[in-house]
């Protein structure tokens, strides 16, 4: 089993930069596909962005495609999501999840998940 834990959410302007981080602690990172993904109130959570276990196959939902790259650090178990550019409309609390087997972008395919950081991207 794996423990996660976001940080690095906060308040940034349009067109601003951020990167969040999931610290895991338990079983080594190196052995868990991983993903984001982020909620807004009354909304279903949604894909954000996906790694293999080895790093070797990332993928992105279309509104993050050319804007985030999520990255994975085995040595140090973290993850991080980099988000350039970003807009009012990435306002959302995000998740990062992870299992050993690949979820993709599938909510059900990831049993381990973090409490959630706020992103929060002022117009």
């Amino acid at each position: 089993q794996v423990q996660l834990v976001e940080s690095g959410g906060g308040l940034v302007q349009t067109g601003g930069s951020l990167r969040l981080s999931c610290a895991t602690s338990g079983r080594p990172l190196r052995s868990y596909n991983m993903a984001w993904f982020r909620q807004t109130p009354g909304k279903e959570r949604e894909f954000v962005a996906t790694i293999n276990w080895s790093g070797s196959i990332t993928d992105y939902a279309d509104s993050a495609k050319g804007r985030f790259t999520i990255s994975k650090d085995n040595p140090k178990n973290t993850m991080y999501l980099q988000m350039n550019s970003l807009k009012p409309e990435d306002t959302a609390v995000y998740y990062c999840a992870g299992d050993l087997t690949y979820g993709y972008k599938s909510r059900s395919g990831y049993r381990y998940w973090g409490q959630g950081t706020q992103v929060t991207v002022s117009s």
